[in-house]
């Protein structure tokens, strides 16, 4: 018996399945198109990338909004994931 069973939880089979990825920008429930990588050097290893992901119509802002703070390392389409590791996250809403 799973401890989640008695608290009412749904079975695995009811959770919602992996959805389609939104713009990080807050507010903004649109689909993404873009990921923006990034590290804050004060906190992050030089190596680390967090990942922001942005519509057609956010990328610009975020993208700005990064490198006006010294933390945008590259910008790619959605599509071309980088390497999957244990420092790599996307970013829920700014």
């Amino acid at each position: 018996m799973n401890i989640f069973d008695l608290l009412g939880a749904e079975s695995a089979a009811e959770r919602p399945t992996r959805q389609t990825p939104i713009c990080s920008r807050k507010g903004c429930r649109a689909n993404a198109t873009t990921q923006l990588l990034w590290n804050n050097p004060k906190i992050h290893t030089a190596e680390r990338r967090k990942i922001w992901l942005a519509c057609s119509e956010h990328v610009a802002w975020l993208e700005d909004y990064l490198q006006s703070r010294s933390l945008w390392k590259e910008t790619l389409p959605l599509e071309v994931m980088p390497p999957a590791g244990p420092h790599s996250s996307p970013k829920d809403s700014l």
